[in-house]
């Protein structure tokens, strides 16, 4: 379980270029930030219009983004869409869905699910086994997992969202890389039979991690309430305007997603080419393990490549895609000099 201090510390997360100049002030410069799990190649959206920034946007302008993304997401009604700025700041409302109980959350995993239920008073525990989450009042998983890009089966979530809803709790199921995985084991179509809800993410997949926009779908009843305890204008102008335009391009997210798989295979050969052994990941990123990952991750750094770390291991990385040949480049040459040294 977790302690106060714990709940109230932040946890490290990729993408933070500011603590990597300082732990690394002499590293080779241009930064390349493979830390995160966002796609290198943004949306290209088109220019802004003015009023996006001087009006506060129309409940139409959000009306129209929740249809936009419940046709993206496969849910029949509008209505089960919660709109809101990244599903981040999000997850305590989400949490508070069900009374302060038992939490527990599929490990190892993206740290900040813990941290919101326990600030709402769940008491958390973190398990590394699927049966464990039968057993709390509120369970968590990441599907497809961050970082190690496990997929828990559809069939096995719903047949554990039926067994938490029958006894009165919630699963919660954040799906915010599912367009970088395998689509056919999202469940968000399913969120209307109750006891069940359902995060996905919009700047993971297109690009634009600074919008901060953010989906919860769950049935009409929850998602009623999660949008009184937003309020109005929970979107900016701005961040609407992108988003209507991006998620009805079906075009470029056909042609994205089959890019993301080929570029996800170079890296795969500039890896194992390192010596990496890559046990997990999505198109957007690769978990690999390394016996002297800590050593890596310091050469990487030194050479201006920032990877990303983690606390529940030391053998382990998380590499992200390269966004061009100059990165891939950067990336082999540093993997080559790491091998030669060791």
């Amino acid at each position: 379980m977790r302690n106060q201090a714990e709940v109230s510390d932040v946890p490290d997360h990729g993408g933070s270029l500011a603590r990597a100049e300082a732990q690394f002030p002499q590293a080779a410069r241009p930064w390349i930030d493979l830390s995160t799990g966002i796609n290198p190649h943004a949306y290209p959206f088109s220019p802004l219009p003015a009023t996006a920034f001087s009006r506060l946007p129309e409940p139409a302008e959000t009306d129209g983004l929740a249809k936009l993304a419940a046709q993206t997401f496969g849910v029949a009604d509008p209505a089960c869409i919660v709109c809101g700025p990244g599903t981040q700041i999000m997850l305590p409302l989400v949490m508070r869905l069900v009374q302060p109980g038992r939490t527990a959350v599929l490990s190892p995993t993206y740290a900040e699910h813990a941290r919101a239920a326990a600030l709402v008073g769940h008491e958390v525990t973190e398990t590394g086994t699927l049966d464990e989450l039968y057993q709390s009042d509120l369970a968590v998983i990441v599907n497809p997992n961050n970082p190690t890009g496990r997929v828990v089966a559809r069939a096995q979530v719903l047949d554990l969202a039926r067994h938490l809803h029958a006894k009165g709790g919630l699963l919660v199921v954040d799906e915010a890389f599912m367009e970088a995985g395998s689509a056919g084991e999202s469940v968000a179509n399913d969120v209307g039979q109750g006891g069940l809800v359902v995060l996905r993410s919009f700047g993971k997949f297109y690009g634009l991690a600074g919008v901060r926009l953010g989906f919860v779908l769950a049935e009409e009843e929850r998602a009623a309430w999660l949008n009184a305890q937003l309020g109005p204008w929970a979107v900016a102008g701005p961040t609407l305007h992108i988003a209507r335009q991006a998620l009805a391009d079906d075009a470029w997210k056909l042609a994205m997603r089959r890019q993301l798989m080929g570029e996800a295979e170079r890296l795969d050969g500039v890896l194992r080419a390192g010596g990496l052994e890559i046990v997990g990941g999505t198109s957007l990123f690769r978990f690999v393990r390394c016996p002297h990952a800590s050593a890596l991750y310091r050469h990487l750094g030194e050479h201006g490549i920032l990877v990303r770390p983690f606390r529940f291991a030391d053998d382990v990385l998380r590499i992200g895609l390269p966004a061009d040949d100059g990165a891939f480049s950067r990336l082999d040459a540093a993997l080559a000099t790491f091998g030669a040294e060791a």
